[in-house]
């Protein structure tokens, strides 16, 4: 029934320009398919009043052909870090339990200046720290492949919604790696890009912070270009912004004789859990067999260097936005541990601490372009571990060797992040426990087209969301 919602989106939103599906029917099914499959889940959250949705569906389908949005008429929920006018942000903290958003974030507009109507949120992880998302305003999502596990973070509502087929684009944010990550623990797309191509939140700091950005998760890479197109608008308020691109993605790419490097386990200094790895070259077996190039690659930096400077990085950026809570006797223990010990160590880090980070970073950054002047792409997985169970907070050990931070085991995700490089995650199958992996396709700094386009080549090769879908 209503098969229509598993359709790509670039599909389902053309039928519904057309005319040849109305909003009305697809408002209706979406609730039906939400009220269906998402009590064991729990995705979605804060879902809007049925009736409201259904007359805002009805409006949408009586606005001329002509007058038609990218996304006309498409249900979406909001990742529930981001303002939607009239709505809850909780951002998954007590904190905020009952704030009211009194306008939309700036790329949540641009969504609904392109007709999407918003039918809730995406669960998060609170304040979205942490790849696992839980928080105590709306509880625990779980993976819809295995309700024990947990579907990632801290965008795991909306992988979990994808996998479900609650709807048929996401919008997600990757500081660490929370596009990829639930993308890869969900079998679906999750692509972070180029950092600036879509512009920060006017008014926010964006001359330091050059870490987090929103991106697109969605059921093939081909969906996540379509959805790009509408959140990579510039801003010319913020510094920073990546020249515009052309995000229409041709449904067939050729990618024989690229140059893809496969960096593993960075010589082995990020240990990965058993069946990580070889799920992973699968992947990269049907890379082969498209035409391309596959060379391992040896560690092109010092892994321990990057991730310290990754957490000074972060940390600073963190004592700038929750500071204001941490340091309020009445909210600081409403903060997560993990929240309260980042904010101290920004609090705490000298001006020279901070330089230092930033000194390693540019040192990276300059080791990457000499990098990929050999490969036109590398890859790495997405995650050093499986979903692991949907109690804990975090894992403590990989194979044996202990985490030191709440997100160490996270450390694959660092190369990108701390560059702001293009990356996408890809599916690449299940282990025995019946849980996905993903893989990452990483690129130099503006080439998001070209990321994309491997990754549509491959996915037209395997169709992972489309041949093994998520029906807990």
């Amino acid at each position: 029934m209503a098969e229509f919602l598993d359709w790509d989106a670039t599909v389902l939103v053309s039928a519904l320009r057309e005319g040849r599906l109305t909003a009305e029917a697809v408002m209706a099914a979406t609730l039906a398919r939400v009220d269906e499959r998402n009590g064991a889940v729990n995705a979605i959250v804060d879902l809007c009043d049925a009736d409201a949705l259904m007359a805002q569906a009805r409006e949408a389908d009586a606005v001329p052909y002509g007058a038609r949005g990218a996304l006309h008429g498409l249900p979406m929920a909001i990742k529930a870090l981001s303002n939607v006018k009239g709505r809850r942000n909780t951002e998954g903290s007590p904190l905020y339990a009952d704030r009211i958003s009194e306008k939309d974030s700036a790329f949540v507009a641009r969504l609904r200046a392109a007709g999407a109507i918003f039918i809730g949120k995406t669960n998060v992880p609170e304040f979205g720290l942490g790849s696992h998302s839980y928080n105590p305003v709306h509880g625990l999502t779980r993976n819809p492949y295995l309700e024990g596990r947990t579907a990632g973070g801290s965008s795991g509502g909306a992988g979990a919604a994808l996998a479900l087929g609650l709807v048929a684009l996401a919008d997600g944010s990757d500081m660490m790696g929370s596009l990829r990550n639930p993308a890869g623990w969900n079998n679906v797309y999750g692509f972070r890009p180029s950092w600036g191509v879509v512009p920060r939140e006017l008014g926010a700091e964006s001359f330091w912070h050059q870490l987090s950005t929103i991106g697109p998760m969605a059921r093939s890479p081909r969906d996540c270009a379509a959805l790009l197109a509408v959140m990579a608008q510039p801003e010319p308020g913020v510094p920073f912004n990546m020249a515009p691109q052309d995000w229409d993605i041709p449904e067939r790419c050729d990618i024989a004789g690229l140059r893809i490097g496969w960096l593993r386990d960075w010589g082995g200094a990020m240990p990965m859990e058993e069946g990580v790895l070889p799920l992973c070259e699968n992947g990269l077996v049907v890379m082969r067999e498209l035409g391309a190039q596959i060379s391992d690659v040896a560690p092109p930096f010092d892994a321990e260097a990057m991730f310290q400077s990754w957490s000074d990085l972060r940390a600073f950026v963190l004592a700038g936005e929750l500071a204001p809570l941490y340091q309020n006797a009445g909210s600081r223990g409403r903060l997560k541990p993990e929240a309260q010990w980042e904010v101290q160590r920004g609090i705490d880090m000298l001006a020279m601490e901070l330089h230092a980070a930033t000194r390693v970073r540019s040192a990276w950054y300059a080791a990457a372009a000499q990098m990929f002047e050999s490969y036109d792409v590398v890859t790495l997985p997405v995650a050093q571990c499986f979903p692991f169970p949907a109690d804990w907070d975090w894992p403590k050990s990989i194979g044996g060797v202990q985490m030191d931070t709440y997100h160490r085991w996270m450390q694959v995700m660092v190369p990108a992040s701390l560059l702001g490089l293009p990356a996408i995650s890809v599916p690449v199958g299940f282990n025995d426990d019946g849980v996905p992996m993903g893989l990452q396709i990483i690129g130099p700094k503006g080439a998001d087209r070209k990321v994309l386009e491997v990754a549509q080549a491959y996915h037209m090769a395997t169709h992972w969301p489309q041949s093994h879908p998520a029906l807990a």
